[in-house]
C-alpha cells in the first residue's frame, strides 16, 4: 500500500501550479486548516461538499451503554460523540470501481 503525506500533495500542487514547493505549501496548508476549522466548528454536525471529489461529513453517534472491550471482555459505556464520514463523488466512485487487472490474475 502507498502511503501519501501532505508533504506529497504539496509536491503535486506545485508541479500542477508550476511554483516552487515553498510557494505551494501555504496553499495546502490552508486548504487543509479551512476543512479542519470547519468540521471542528461542527455544532453538532456539518457537510462539506466538494464537487467531482466528494462530501466530508460530521455525523453524530448515539451513546452506547453495553459495548465490550474486546481484550478484557468488560463492559463498557460509550458516551455519544461525533464521527467523520467521506462519500466519494459519483466521478471518483465510478473510477474507484474498475475491476483491477493486476488483481484477476493474482488470484489465479
Amino acid at each position: 500500500m502507498v502511503t501519501y503525506t501532505k508533504r506529497d500533495i504539496v509536491r503535486a500542487v506545485a508541479d500542477e501550479m508550476d511554483v516552487p514547493l515553498n510557494k505551494a505549501e501555504p496553499w495546502v496548508d490552508s486548504v487543509i486548516g479551512a476543512l479542519r476549522g470547519k468540521m471542528m466548528d461542527a455544532d453538532p454536525t456539518c457537510r462539506i461538499e466538494l464537487r467531482d471529489f466528494g462530501v466530508f461529513e460530521v455525523k453524530k453517534t448515539k451513546a452506547k451503554p453495553k459495548a465490550r472491550n474486546p481484550k478484557t471482555n468488560e463492559e463498557i459505556f460509550v458516551p455519544a460523540h461525533r464521527k467523520t464520514h467521506f462519500k466519494p463523488s459519483k466521478r471518483l466512485k465510478k473510477f474507484l470501481r474498475t475491476p483491477l487487472k493486476e488483481l484477476d490474475s493474482d488470484e489465479e
